[in-house]
């Protein structure tokens, strides 16, 4: 499935390390764009600091190394006939049907109205119930990505989390309940 990524799945680091886990093991296409992946640099400034928007950029340079062929290009006409509640969001559903993507990956479902994607043919969905329904599918690659996520959260926090409270902090409730079975 192809789904694009909005700036806030990118944005924090656990949450985007299971995505792109998941994008990595074949299990979904990604599709974004310069400004979303500008979004996340200024998310990780703004809360991380200038150190952070350094992580960040350069994450960013790593993907488009790793997926150049997911970057879709800005297409302002098409911006200009869409509408969204939150005209911030237009660029990341100008981005989706550019890049004829099924789904919309967002924390914020209420910018992205239903009856406002589906003359495109695109859905939204948040990240809890898309990455609980691909475990549904792929229970042990998703297994075996969280859990690295989680060794890799430890290694460098130096905390030690349980999986599923990790799943919580990251907005992934219902994952974290499903992989602590």
């Amino acid at each position: 499935m192809k789904l694009c990524l909005d700036a806030c799945v990118l944005y924090p680091t656990v949450l985007r390390d299971i995505v792109i886990g998941a994008v990595g093991a074949g299990l979904i296409t990604p599709i974004w764009s310069a400004r979303i992946f500008e979004e996340w640099a200024r998310a990780a400034l703004k809360n991380g600091g200038e150190g952070d928007e350094v992580i960040a950029r350069g994450e960013i340079a790593l993907l488009r190394s790793q997926y150049p062929d997911c970057e879709i290009p800005p297409d302002p006409t098409l911006e200009q006939q869409l509408w969204l509640p939150d005209t911030g969001d237009i660029h990341v559903l100008a981005t989706a049907i550019a890049g004829q993507a099924d789904m919309i990956l967002t924390l914020n479902m209420k910018d992205f109205p239903r009856r406002e994607l589906a003359g495109y043919g695109i859905e939204a969905a948040h990240p809890d119930a898309y990455l609980y329904a691909l475990w549904c599918d792929h229970p042990d690659e998703v297994q075996q990505i969280t859990q690295k996520v989680h060794n890799r959260f430890k290694s460098l926090s130096g905390q030690s989390m349980a999986l599923r409270a990790l799943m919580k902090r990251a907005r992934l409730p219902r994952l974290g309940k499903a992989l602590d079975h």
